[in-house]
């Protein structure tokens, strides 16, 4: 009896569960490419050497560690207005120099955003907020955010085949590791 109400209930709870996981796909999805972004970025700045990090290829744009703090100032920026707080604008572009400050501050912004967009389901994605004086639905900011980081990965590999460095998503893919079978 006990396993027959153990299945009842599994059969039961199951839909339920598959549905609430439908509830925000928009949402989930958008967070699904911030992640994959974000850990483009930090593979990015882990694997450049520190001397490569004051680089530039003209006088005219960032350096490589200039465009890693103009990214994470950038989280603070776009996820402050998602999660209705004020910018605490740490102007990190401005102060951080070294590649291990540099890391530490991405990975606090990228904690900061990750409430955001942890905290969006699509019903609030559609709540307005004022972007740069433009009334813009919440997941329309957390698009741009991943859209305006991708747009600096871009720079960023760049600057790393300019120094032969592989970029990370050029970089082969790990192959899975055979499992070891079972004696018999």
């Amino acid at each position: 009896m006990r396993t027959l109400l153990r299945t009842l209930l599994i059969c039961l709870l199951a839909p339920a569960a598959i549905a609430l996981a439908q509830d925000n796909p928009l949402s989930a999805y958008n967070k699904h490419v911030y992640t994959g972004v974000k850990d483009v970025i930090l593979r990015s700045a882990e694997k450049v050497p520190e001397e490569n990090y004051n680089f530039k290829p003209t006088d005219a744009v960032r350096s490589y560690g200039q465009i890693l703090g103009h990214v994470a100032d950038a989280q603070y920026l776009f996820c402050s207005l998602v999660l209705g707080e004020k910018n605490p604008a740490p102007q990190i572009e401005q102060t951080k120099t070294s590649k291990a400050d540099l890391i530490a501050a991405l990975k606090d912004a990228f904690a900061y955003c990750d409430k955001a967009y942890d905290g969006m389901t699509d019903a609030s994605a559609a709540q307005m907020v004022k972007f740069f004086g433009t009334d813009t639905p919440k997941l329309g900011v957390l698009s741009v955010n991943s859209m305006h980081t991708v747009e600096h990965y871009g720079n960023l590999v760049t600057y790393m085949r300019l120094k032969n460095i592989v970029p990370p998503t050029s970089e082969p893919k790990p192959q899975p590791q055979p499992q070891p079978q079972p004696k018999k």
